[in-house]
């Protein structure tokens, strides 16, 4: 080989490894870049699976709440109920409309002819003594007078 060749050779060689040192921070820069790109990747992920987890324990957590109030309501719409059922009882026991209830079944029959109501008096427009009731529904001042009975 010629003297020139081992030159040509040897310039090759160190343009060659000129460019290797100039190029290497930046294949060291984008092998980082490649890393860095990958671990924030790995962050998101990781992030991301946290929030579906919080998102899925606060669904659970929504839906035991609206149970639970679903069976608040429920339980309100009960005890409406019964207020009103006691309402109408009440109403009932002051018209005398309950007295088997109060009595018992048996001396509901001993005070059966005792017993008026206030309704049937205004119904047939007799009192209980069998007396004429007004234009209201009462015994006028003079049948008051006259009986001692006020109505």
């Amino acid at each position: 080989m010629s003297t020139g060749a081992i030159i040509v050779i040897a310039v090759v060689a160190a343009v060659v490894l000129i460019a290797l040192l100039a190029l290497m921070p930046r294949m060291r820069e984008r092998g980082r870049a490649r890393k860095q790109e990958r671990e924030l990747r790995g962050r998101r992920e990781q992030a991301a699976s946290r929030h579906r987890e919080e998102a899925e324990r606060r669904a659970a957590s929504a839906e035991a709440a609206e149970r639970r109030a679903r069976m608040a309501e429920q339980e309100a719409r009960r005890e409406r109920a019964e207020a009103e059922l006691h309402k109408e009882r009440a109403t009932a026991s002051e018209r005398g409309l309950a007295d088997e209830e109060i009595l018992g079944t048996r001396e509901s029959a001993r005070w059966a002819d005792t017993t008026t109501a206030p309704d049937a008096e205004l119904a047939t427009g007799r009192d209980s003594e069998g007396g004429l009731l007004g234009h209201f529904g009462y015994r006028s001042a003079r049948d008051q007078e006259t009986t001692g009975r006020r109505s």
